[in-house]
């Protein structure tokens, strides 16, 4: 990918798709966190301790090369984004408490997500350190996730009416960015792609289904409602692809490292449709037994 490109299009790309998401938060999003505090934290839980853990066991499993395993671990380490609300609202979950795991993730990220990825870089390049997310580039993250999601949730504020009229062709220009990165970084890396698509495509597979998967069973086992349980799942099961390639590409500088997030990117849409009617159809079976 060119480096213009990667130095300046694609954060400003993903600060687009931050702006959007912006728009749609106010500060009761966050208030409305304590009205729901178990859904939350179970699905906080499972964010950012349990995915990350059985994302490194994935990687041990599939004995990726050590980029390919740091970008896994950037991939886990990302919040969810707004296609989790758009999948949560297709199949009736709650996505109130999308927009409320989605506000509080976009903040915990800016500390978590610099932190796995140091700690992965240690583990699986031990003797390079150098491109690990330290200070400066920390404040990069911070500057190109929450920045742009402080200053729409500020003109949501402040101009209400625009950010109604805006919401659409935000959300839009999101979906046309988020493809546009993704064919990006799948174009741009396709020899090294080429090479390492079916091991990259299996640990992906994996990866998507066991994070759909936990981000629904475990709220139920704690006796989370079903609504609540398919926004965790689609908030916990979906990540920020767009967020990991600008990180590996624009922050680190290491283009091969968004080749996991490029992978995820395609497949994660027809997975999260599969697992949406699945559910749909598990509660409609359960109904018709009723």
């Amino acid at each position: 990918m060119d480096s213009t490109l990667a130095m300046i299009g694609l954060p400003v790309a993903l600060g687009i798709i931050m702006f959007g998401l912006g728009l749609d938060l106010t500060p009761g999003d966050f208030a409305r966190i304590g009205k729901r505090p178990k859904a939350v934290s179970i699905a906080l839980i499972c964010q950012l301790l349990v995915l990350p853990a059985i994302c490194f066991g994935l990687v041990l499993l599939f004995r990726l090369p050590p980029v390919l395993a740091v970008g896994m671990m950037l991939l886990a380490a990302s919040p969810g984004g707004t296609m989790a609300n758009l999948y949560s609202h297709l199949f009736r979950g709650d996505v109130a408490l999308n927009i409320s795991l989605t506000a509080i993730n976009s903040v915990i990220a800016v500390l978590t997500l610099p932190l796995i990825v140091n700690l992965s870089i240690a583990w699986f390049q031990p003797g390079d350190m150098t491109v690990g997310l330290q200070l400066k580039k920390t404040i990069e993250v911070f500057m190109i996730v929450l920045a742009p999601v402080c200053l729409g949730m500020l003109v949501r504020g402040l101009r209400p009416g625009f950010a109604r009229a805006m919401d659409k062709p935000v959300r839009l220009a999101s979906v046309v960015i988020l493809t546009l990165v993704i064919a990006g970084a799948v174009v741009s890396n396709y020899a090294a792609l080429k090479e390492d698509f079916l091991a990259l495509a299996g640990i992906v597979i994996s990866f998507c289904v066991l994070s759909l998967g936990i981000g629904f069973i475990v709220p139920r086992l704690f006796s989370i409602n079903r609504k609540q349980s398919i926004a965790s799942a689609f908030e916990v099961g979906l990540h920020n692809a767009t967020l990991a390639i600008v990180i590996a590409q624009s922050v680190l500088m290491i283009p091969d490292m968004s080749l996991p997030a490029a992978v995820y990117g395609v497949l994660m849409f027809p997975m999260a449709a599969i697992f949406g009617i699945m559910i749909s159809a598990t509660r409609s079976s359960s109904v018709s037994l009723e």
